[in-house]
């Protein structure tokens, strides 16, 4: 059982993992980017008797690897391009293995100054990079659901304060009533945010969109100062971003709060040459957006900004006793959770190795890659739904069944990995290019296969 004084074996521990971690990124680009059936058939081997008493870290690390590695889903490769996931960037995968040897709670700077410190540094290069207002309130949490979810909060009680309601204490039976205008696309997470928050799932008003998923303005019902308005900055079908412009002025002439779900599309900020998809969002009050997405660090990251600060922390924050308040800004008082792994020094390690210009590189690349998917295979005589304006694409082989066929006959086989969607009624495979390890080799080669599956399916 290890000790205290047990160094020489977990050193020997760490550098077997060193070695089997990058023994597995080495064979990525040779791998399937599913596993084959035999490998998740060897999971079953995991399933065994909890053991009796201590067990060679060495033999479970070595298990983990030879059953688990197998088992994975390559979409830290460059030729997954199913839901909207980024492979982790070389700089930031260093970056949480260093972290993780920390163990540092990074919930409080009293646990993790120095987490605390490379945190605030990277929630500034993150406000500068997207050109969002300097100053907001930043909490580093899981993921666009939980970001969701502290922009909403942060909506209620700032709506609700202006009514002399303490949600926080006194929760929301008896409260003045909230509503939440969303647009007809609009994503579940949101929607998830909504019903934990007791705003309601299906309470929302809903706006029509046009063919590209973009909130109609001019189907805009009423606001009003108890209004929280929900833009898209990024359909997670066609890439397509609400207009921010004339949405965010009907919002502020009405006192209506505005909260963007700009997951991936947010990062189009970045890029002079995107940026133009994106006008008007930095006028609203709240973000939610994902790092584990187009900044491409590892699982799980998102962020939650806020305009006026105060609004957020009133929301997440709670104290006790024992808590160690002090002068600098606690992290723990912007996101749900106390408790909580540094994620922050992931983010920091991908926009310092990168810079400004490796974040717009890696963005224009990624809408490069979906512009020669889109053209590929519309040459071959395929339709493409939806406009390419990003790096979302919609292509269907023609009849339900036949796309849903062409989609399980290209997962079996290996090459690379598109899932399906229901686009306004049409069967489509979905491909989302998200990935800095993704080549023009990757593309031309899954393009390859892609076509390959449709003749199949046509023969």
């Amino acid at each position: 059982m290890p000790t205290p004084r047990d160094r020489p074996p977990t050193n020997a521990l760490l550098r077997s993992a060193a070695e089997r971690s990058i023994r597995y990124l080495e064979d990525v680009p040779g791998r399937r980017v599913t596993p084959d059936p035999e490998a998740v058939a060897a999971l079953s081997r995991l399933d065994e008797p909890l053991p009796a008493g201590p067990r060679d870290p060495g033999e479970t690390l070595a298990l983990l690897d030879e059953v688990g590695s197998p088992a994975t889903v390559t979409s830290t490769g460059g030729r997954y391009f199913g839901f909207v996931v980024g492979g982790a960037l070389p700089a930031t995968v260093a970056a949480n293995w260093l972290a993780a040897a920390w163990d540092q709670n990074a919930g409080a700077v009293a646990l993790a100054p120095g987490c605390a410190a490379l945190e605030g540094v990277a929630l500034r290069w993150v406000l500068d990079v997207l050109g969002l207002p300097a100053g907001s309130g930043v909490g580093f949490v899981t993921g666009a659901t939980a970001a969701n979810l502290c922009g909403l909060a942060a909506a209620r009680h700032a709506l609700l304060e202006r009514r002399g309601w303490d949600v926080e204490a006194r929760g929301l039976f008896g409260a003045p009533e909230i509503t939440v205008v969303v647009g007809d696309e609009v994503h579940v997470s949101l929607l998830k945010g909504l019903g934990l928050l007791g705003l309601g799932r299906e309470r929302v008003v809903r706006v029509p969109t046009d063919a590209q998923g973009r909130m109609r303005a001019d189907a805009l019902p009423p606001l009003s100062d108890s209004t929280v308005l929900c833009l898209q900055a990024g359909n997670v079908d066609t890439g397509a971003f609400d207009p921010a412009p004339e949405l965010c002025a009907a919002a502020r002439e009405a006192g209506t709060w505005v909260h963007v779900d700009g997951a991936f599309g947010l990062w189009a900020r970045v890029s002079p040459d995107r940026s133009r998809l994106a006008p008007g969002f930095e006028e609203a009050d709240s973000w939610c957006l994902d790092a584990h997405k187009w900044l491409n660090v590892p699982q799980d990251c998102g962020i939650a900004i806020c305009r006026e600060p105060e609004h957020l922390r009133r929301a997440m924050v709670v104290s006790a006793g024992y808590l160690v308040l002090g002068k600098e800004r606690e992290p723990y008082s912007f996101t749900p959770e106390m408790s909580r792994r540094a994620r922050g020094v992931e983010v920091w390690a991908a926009l310092r190795s990168l810079g400004r210009s490796g974040v717009e590189e890696l963005v224009d690349r990624c809408c490069r890659h979906a512009t020669r998917f889109a053209e590929g295979l519309s040459a071959a005589g395929f339709e493409v739904l939806n406009d390419v304006v990003l790096n979302q694409v919609l292509v269907s082989f023609g009849e339900p069944e036949t796309t849903r066929r062409v989609i399980a006959t290209l997962q079996a086989d290996g090459t690379c990995w598109c899932g399906g969607t229901t686009w306004h009624g049409r069967t489509a495979m979905r491909i989302s290019v998200s990935s800095w390890a993704t080549t023009d080799e990757d593309v031309e080669v899954s393009l390859e296969a892609m076509l390959r599956a449709a003749g199949s399916v046509e023969a």
